[in-house]
């Protein structure tokens, strides 16, 4: 390609040659394409390929969404993280499906649904319906930071970042030229190594003329991890074990857990476990053997949870910390949405051929 083209012409003749076949590309069913945004934010592509495929076997329109019950649709988004996406999809689905039970076509609307904000509805009216929409993400603020040698943190130039964005929208073309400057980003103008000799905008990138590119985008300071270490407890009564739902207000709201929580200061695992299995559900456990502890990481936490077997005497548990509880076989459990580290706990114990 000429560097004499203009540089929308030489992303979309790019974009046209190397495009990722991605499914709701195949379509571009509004439907499919709200799905895709909602599930992009914060995950990488190569994980949501696999979910969005089994979530379109499961909810392959708004009104199966609609119908489907919570405890279906966070089991479904399971390992995506963020659970307050898919019940705000859940809600969305079913204001949707009493309204005529389709994606609207008007950014004024899509902003009113649950869960859509400036950037996917811009996303969707672009993606979906090829309108003239700048679509501003991670990617094309890393592009754009080199493309013009932007020397301060991107979040104190979005202004003049979207402005360029709008400003090189070829007319007519938005749905093709946004996704190419997002794939741009992906595939080439990469965080730590970027290909600059496969860019076909290389000629008109100022990073790359002042020899700048590796230090754009300007990085700003990360926040420090905070460390929380957490203990819960499996209770077994022939062959069930106690599980209960979170509080709907709670960070993980209406997932399942084994009743536990956060060591307080100079407690050991053990001695936490007793007291929150206590305080969550009346019980006073003992006999308590360590599993294993499993560590996951959610924004800037660190978390280490402590998992042990315990005993209870005869009784039902109370409800004080939860709005539900169940007594349910091992093999059970995968039909429940558990967070991250709850789950990893139930697969080592599937691993280590508990149950079999």
């Amino acid at each position: 390609m000429p560097p004499s083209q203009p540089l929308p012409v030489r992303v979309l003749d790019w974009f046209a040659v190397h495009r990722r076949d991605l499914p709701w590309r195949r379509t571009y069913d509004p439907y499919q394409v709200w799905i895709s945004e909602i599930m992009l934010q914060q995950t990488r592509m190569e994980r949501v390929v696999f979910y969005f495929s089994r979530w379109l076997a499961r909810f392959p329109d708004i009104a199966s969404l609609a119908a489907a019950d919570e405890d279906e649709v966070l089991s479904l988004w399971e390992g995506l993280g963020y659970y307050s996406r898919a019940r705000n999809l859940h809600r969305a689905a079913r204001l949707l499906a009493g309204a005529g039970g389709t994606v609207p076509d008007c950014h004024d609307s899509l902003r009113k649904l649950p869960g859509i904000g400036p950037y996917t509805a811009a996303a969707i009216m672009s993606i979906a319906f090829n309108r003239d929409y700048p679509v501003v993400d991670a990617n094309v603020e890393r592009l754009f930071s080199r493309l013009f040698d932007i020397a301060t943190p991107v979040k104190e130039n979005l202004a003049f970042i979207r402005q360029q964005a709008a400003a090189m929208l070829p007319a007519g073309r938005s749905r093709d030229f946004n996704q190419a400057l997002m794939e741009l980003g992906a595939l080439v103008c990469l965080p730590k190594k970027p290909r600059c000799g496969s860019c076909p905008v290389v000629h008109a990138c100022a990073a790359h003329q002042h020899q700048t590119v590796h230090e754009r985008p300007v990085a700003v300071a990360g926040r420090k991890s905070i460390l929380i270490e957490m203990a819960c407890g499996i209770l077994v009564r022939d062959n069930r074990i106690l599980i209960q739902k979170r509080q709907a207000d709670d960070v993980w709201a209406n997932l399942w857990e084994f009743p536990g929580g956060r060591l307080q200061e100079g407690e050991t695992p053990e001695q936490a476990v007793v007291r929150e299995f206590e305080e969550e559900t009346g019980l006073a456990i003992a006999g308590l053997k360590k599993i294993t502890a499993v560590r996951h990481s959610y924004m800037h936490y660190r978390v280490t949870l402590h998992g042990f077997f315990c005993q209870a005497p005869e009784g039902e548990p109370a409800l004080h910390a939860a709005q539900e509880n169940r007594w349910v076989r091992f093999e059970e459990l995968d039909d429940f949405a558990f967070p991250a580290g709850h789950r990893k706990l139930i697969k080592f114990l599937q691993e280590s051929g508990f149950g079999s």
